[in-house]
């Protein structure tokens, strides 16, 4: 084998806001080349208290090394989600520490939900829906046919989606992991 065909393959993860709920899943599979080496990886996270969730695809360690970069950054900008997020996207992109963090991240809190890059993307969705990893794309269009077709929840949404993806891409699997934040009180 090359080093090339013992690259960790990417994951599925998902995030859903409706109704004024955000729910966010992944699947737990850990790909080297053709081999399953895990099937129940934790690639999400509550971050922040509690007010925010964190998913990723990509390297394991660049991925919580993210996780811990952005809550750095919310710290230092006073918990202001938005910001915290672009001047994360700013560093991975600029600071020759991170450059080469191999992930995706995608983060959400009570109102918005938002993709972050390597490349300083950072990304809020027309319709709350957000999907990342190699099935990311099933889920996506899953998750996006049962926002327009259906009243499911935002963990319903999400639980089906990464079932979706899971028939479907062989580096997800059917092992899921869902974080929900709840809607505000008085909604």
């Amino acid at each position: 084998m090359q080093d090339s065909d013992l690259r960790i393959c990417s994951t599925t993860v998902v995030c859903v806001c409706r109704d004024g709920r955000v729910a966010l899943g992944a699947d737990g599979q850990v790909s080297m080349g053709n081999t399953i080496i895990k099937s129940s990886a934790s690639k999400i996270r509550s971050l922040c208290g509690g007010t925010i969730l964190g998913g990723f695809a990509g390297s394991a360690a660049d991925g919580l090394t993210l996780f811990e970069l952005l809550e750095a950054k919310l710290e230092a900008v006073g918990g202001n989600f938005v910001r915290g997020a672009v001047e994360l996207a700013k560093d991975w992109r600029m600071d020759r520490r991170y450059r080469r963090l191999e992930a995706l991240m995608v983060v959400a809190s009570q109102d918005r939900c938002l993709l972050l890059s390597g490349t300083g993307d950072v990304i809020q969705p027309d319709d709350g829906v957000l999907a990342i990893g190699s099935g990311g794309n099933f889920a996506l269009a899953a998750a996006r046919a049962l926002m327009r077709h259906t009243s499911m929840s935002a963990v319903e949404i999400v639980r089906e989606a990464l079932t979706v993806a899971g028939e479907i891409c062989v580096f997800t699997n059917l092992e899921h992991q869902i974080l929900e934040l709840p809607a505000p009180e008085g909604t």
